[in-house]
């Protein structure tokens, strides 16, 4: 068996292994790079840690670094609140505030789970609440969150516009947002059509207030009052314990606070307010912009005007201003290094780690000219998205990217497929498939969903992610590759 063949194999197992026994695929990956490297190519430590992504690493640190000091000193939550109160007695925009809202998260660089825990608690309440379908609300806060994932300041973004520049390919990061931007909102609007949101109530009133709070410790308090349209007042109060679990990357110091403040009955507008933890553990309004919120905006704004205008290092300058931030309100910033998404870090590094290894030994010229050898490029490239769609459904969406597009490099130097289409479409297709239950995001909006048959809402995300995995590369080739064809 050739040593190419046996490096693929190699990154199957790694696949197979991350998806079965819920081992981080990068630690997988970094291991596998010894392995192969050292036993079947006979690499030293140095040629191997010369693939390691020190750029990307920053990028990932810095700008969840930042995200965690905006999620510890409330900045997320009063942008959900304030974004919430938009909207009104308007039911059927709450869909739409629930995908705005976790797209504007991952665009200034949350990672994409952490930005589906942050949201799918409240919005998902939102859908019990007011009769909304609970897989259009979860299937629009996990698109909303892909929408925004590739702009240059993402993750997601930055992952792939590093590889695509560390393989000397054509890129555009503005065209690689603008694809996953569309994509993600055409699907959502097809759903939002299919899952009866034209149906929704437009216009609303009465006074509807909710207050709820998520403790740390897993104690749970829900308070709901009901005044206006309906004779008499209502109030409903809930405590249990054990039932406020978070799940993935969702902060675990501090409560997680929600508030409704989207009137359901008929009247004037609704009041409220949801005290969370601000500095020193003091009660702070989660809709107060409090000097510590104001300058964390200010920081999300600088650091996009750094990278898109100034064309500064993403991750550098997210650094910066999150160490900043961190020297002037400490209190806030004490637990922010530690909710850093490092199993996505680790993810992200180890992965490309080994990818390294494999071009090192001439494994990705290989494989790419075997694909390209198939002797019909667009059907190779068709082959390509669906399997970066179906790989990604049960495993980590960037580690597909980060292995797909560097083995697409040498199909991509034939020159017949353009390498800015091709990449989007596979951006696209291994993300857009996230709304499988069997990945984070689909798990997470599983987990939280609210009066609901599980295990009926299980194969309702399982039969729509199954659906997405057949339909959307398909149409992204015909999209994205067709056209550049030629």
């Amino acid at each position: 068996m050739s040593p190419e063949v046996i490096s693929i194999l190699v990154l199957a197992v790694v696949f197979v292994l991350a998806t079965t026994r819920s081992i981080n695929m990068g630690a997988l990956a970094f291991a596998a790079a010894f392995g192969v490297g050292t036993l079947v190519a006979g690499m030293s430590a140095d040629d191997i840690f010369a693939g390691f992504p020190g750029d990307l690493f920053v990028v990932l640190v810095g700008v969840t670094y930042l995200f965690a000091i905006a999620r510890a000193n409330g900045t997320t939550d009063w942008l959900v609140h304030a974004s919430v109160r938009l909207v009104g007695g308007r039911v059927a925009l709450i869909p739409w505030v629930m995908f705005a809202v976790t797209g504007a998260l991952t665009a200034i660089g949350a990672v994409s789970p952490a930005a589906v825990a942050i949201v799918a608690p409240l919005a998902l309440g939102f859908a019990a609440q007011y009769g909304i379908s609970p897989l259009l609300m979860g299937a629009l806060v996990v698109h909303g969150a892909q929408a925004g994932g590739f702009s240059p300041i993402s993750i997601y973004g930055s992952t792939v516009n590093g590889i695509v520049a560390r393989e000397h390919l054509p890129g555009s990061p503005l065209a690689l947002f603008a694809a996953s931007l569309v994509v993600n909102l055409v699907i959502a609007a097809a759903l939002f059509v299919a899952l009866g949101g034209l149906r929704l109530p437009r216009t609303g009133g009465g006074d509807r207030t909710a207050n709820t709070t998520l403790a740390g410790a897993g104690n749970r308090t829900e308070s709901t009052t009901l005044t206006g349209g309906r004779s008499g007042t209502e109030t409903t109060t809930r405590t249990s314990g054990g039932g406020g679990t978070a799940v993935g990357d969702a902060p675990s110091d501090g409560d997680r606070t929600a508030l409704d403040d989207a009137p359901k009955e008929s009247g004037g507008p609704a009041t409220g307010t949801t005290p969370t933890s601000g500095a020193g553990g003091a009660p702070v309004d989660a809709l107060s912009l409090t000097p510590a919120r104001f300058t964390t905006l200010l920081a999300l704004l600088a650091l996009v005007v750094a990278v898109l205008v100034l064309d500064l290092d993403a991750g550098l300058t997210a650094i910066t201003l999150a160490v900043v931030l961190s020297a002037v309100w400490p209190q806030d910033s004490k637990a922010a290094v530690s909710e850093i998404t490092w199993p996505t870090v680790l993810l992200i590094c180890g992965v490309l780690t080994y990818v390294g290894v494999l071009d090192e030994m001439g494994t990705i010229t290989w494989a790419g000219h075997a694909v390209g050898g198939i002797g019909i490029p667009l059907l190779a490239a068709l082959l390509l998205c669906y399997i970066g769609a179906l790989v990604s459904a049960f495993a980590s969406s960037v580690g597909i990217i980060g292995a797909l597009i560097p083995l697409a490099v040498p199909f991509l130097a034939q020159g017949s497929i353009g390498a800015v289409g091709m990449v989007a479409a596979l951006a696209v297709s291994a993300t857009v498939v996230d709304v499988s239950p069997f990945s984070t995001n689909g798990a997470l909006v599983l987990a939280n969903a609210k009066n609901v048959d599980r295990d009926g809402f299980f194969r309702q995300l399982m039969v729509y992610g199954a659906l997405v995995v057949v339909a959307v590369p398909a149409l992204v080739w015909l999209a994205l590759v067709v056209p550049g064809f030629g």
